[in-house]
């Protein structure tokens, strides 16, 4: 069913591309969860191998600014989405398709893998990103923090029924299983895009301006760059999300070490943490779709909230293992979610508001820039934060002082995001002027 062009989305129109990104959720965790088990266990090859992989995903989304301008000149962005989506679905089989060849020819199944992962990563960037740009421009403001927690959220429900009825019809294992569940993840996943999407842009969309049609990329790439507060967001974005991924492989880690907890009690944490996220989302969401909770902060100013929150719960994480036994552990591990969680909405619902300010017909070029930001964060975030354990844990006779310093650099980290989010902030005071064009001031606490 068609819409009127540049109609703001209602609920059902946030519901539909959070299918999406559900859909888009269900692929990747196949390819970078079950995939990378089944390499170290059953196919007894060296964690890093997979590591590698996902990490080419991550590396591979440098290409978001190229393809979100690609997306700009059409003017249109789900056959981008859409497009993206059947890459990401390829490269999902293929995916299983290398690990299932690595049992009788490892060799080929490993350059297979590396073509598989190339396109996983190109397909989450094709699609995530053009996704988050029609969100951003079809969502009134007084929606954006729940649309930004729906679309999240919809993405961990991706991640949580695809692991449940993967890990379902996966056993007993065999490769050929393996092989037909990845396949009809990747189909599904592709339908349910197809039918989210269809006319959720409408019937037609404003054509693209010669004058941009016929703009190189280096060049849409360098004016986006050097509009300043595109550029101060984008090296918040990478400063946080280093921040924010460093801390995933060393918090089981940390229980284990530091507070003797068994392998079970610690990955019980993760549901604990997740849970905390989710509280941190809903809080957001429900403030920022009220009219005293926009007119109480901005969604900068929440960022910032966020971003020092997420620091105190660190600080006091870090204390924990100096305490030792007596500590609330799964207090503090829930508030650390709780924080993040959010941060990460109040994050996305300001690059939802920023994405449209500067120079015109740039906002994939724009959004491509703040995830390929993300991406690279996230593929240096977890190595950072295990080789600093490494190293903390060689310089110090005990493992808690050793954690402690290395979440004490995370929040510091997000002491410094807190401080470029601040800059955002006292920007909306005055007109932020880019280039071409000067916007309005936003509202502020």
């Amino acid at each position: 069913m068609s819409r009127p062009d540049g109609a703001p989305f209602s609920w059902l129109g946030i519901f539909r591309l959070g299918l999406v990104q559900a859909a888009l959720g269900a692929i990747v965790v196949l390819t970078t969860s079950t995939l990378n088990r089944v390499m170290v266990v059953e196919l007894a090859l060296p964690a890093m191998l997979p590591g590698a992989l996902v990490a080419l995903h991550y590396a591979v989304q440098v290409l978001r600014p190229r393809l979100g301008y690609g997306s700009d000149l059409g003017g249109r962005r789900t056959p981008w989405i859409i497009g993206g989506m059947a890459v990401l679905a390829a490269g999902g089989v293929l995916a299983a398709l290398a690990t299932v060849l690595m049992f009788t020819e490892r060799t080929a199944g490993i350059v297979l893998a590396v073509l598989a992962f190339m396109l996983v990563g190109g397909g989450v960037g094709a699609c995530g990103t053009s996704l988050l740009v029609l969100l951003a421009k079809r969502v009134d403001e007084r929606r954006r923090a729940g649309a930004a927690t729906a679309v999240w959220l919809m993405m961990i429900v991706g991640f949580v029924v695809t692991a449940g009825l993967a890990g379902h019809f996966l056993d007993p294992f065999s490769p050929a299983r393996l092989l037909l569940v990845s396949a009809v993840v990747s189909a599904v996943a592709f339908v349910v895009t197809l039918l989210a999407t269809l006319g959720i842009e409408g019937r037609t969309a404003a054509p693209t301006a010669a004058g941009t049609r016929q703009t190189p990329f280096r060049t849409a790439m360098a004016q986006v760059w050097l509009e300043p507060r595109a550029r101060r967001f984008t090296i918040f974005i990478f400063v946080s999300m280093l921040a924010y991924s460093a801390q995933d492989l060393i918090l089981e880690p940390y229980a284990g070490t530091v507070f003797g907890m068994t392998p079970g009690a610690s990955t019980g944490l993760a549901s604990v943490q997740h849970g905390g996220v989710l509280v941190g989302m809903l809080l957001l969401a429900v403030l920022g779709s009220t009219a005293w909770g926009r007119r109480l902060c901005s969604m900068q100013t929440w960022t910032f909230i966020g971003c020092i929150a997420s620091a105190l719960a660190l600080v006091n994480l870090a204390a924990g293992g100096l305490v030792g036994a007596g500590f609330p552990l799964r207090q503090a591990v829930f508030l650390l979610g709780a924080a993040n969680g959010l941060f990460a909405v109040a994050a996305i619902g300001s690059m939802m508001g920023l994405v449209g300010e500067g120079r015109e017909e740039r906002e994939g070029v724009r959004m491509g820039l703040w995830g390929a930001a993300q991406a690279v964060a996230y593929a240096v975030g977890g190595f950072l934060g295990t080789a600093a354990i490494d190293l903390t844990r060689q310089l110090m006779d005990s493992p808690a002082p050793a954690y402690a310093a290395v979440f004490g650099a995370e929040a510091i980290l997000f002491l410094v995001a807190a401080a470029l989010a601040k800059q955002l902030v006292r920007s909306d005071a005055a007109p932020a002027t880019s280039a071409l064009t000067e916007q309005p001031a936003a509202a502020d606490c």
